[in-house]
């Protein structure tokens, strides 16, 4: 039994992207934004809740990865190695001094 395919169906189109040239856009509509100093309180407070809160998203991330066998790390492109640079900016600055993304 076969079955004919047209071409259509096996097609790949890419989605079509508008590229905007950034040389072009006026440098005079940016507005420097001055960086907000937090004052009193409750932006102290602020600060600390969402810190603790990065810290413990972090922590669960870290432990979700620690219970995954190795094979299911490799699966996701990982390695237990993998946990220092992802979680310790200071371990990537090798990578920063390079220009690589870290």
């Amino acid at each position: 039994m076969s079955t004919s395919i047209s071409n259509n169906q096996l097609l790949f189109v890419l989605p079509r992207l508008s590229y905007i040239d950034t040389s072009l856009e006026e440098q005079n509509t940016r507005v420097d934004v001055p960086p907000v100093r937090p004052h009193g309180i409750t932006d102290w407070l602020a600060t600390r809740i969402v810190n603790f809160r990065a810290w413990n998203a972090e922590r669960t991330a870290l432990s979700e990865l620690s219970l995954m066998s190795d094979r299911e790390l490799i699966d996701v492109g990982l390695t237990r190695g993998d946990f220092v640079r992802m979680f310790d900016d200071s371990a990537n600055q090798d990578l920063k001094a390079r220009g690589l993304n870290a």
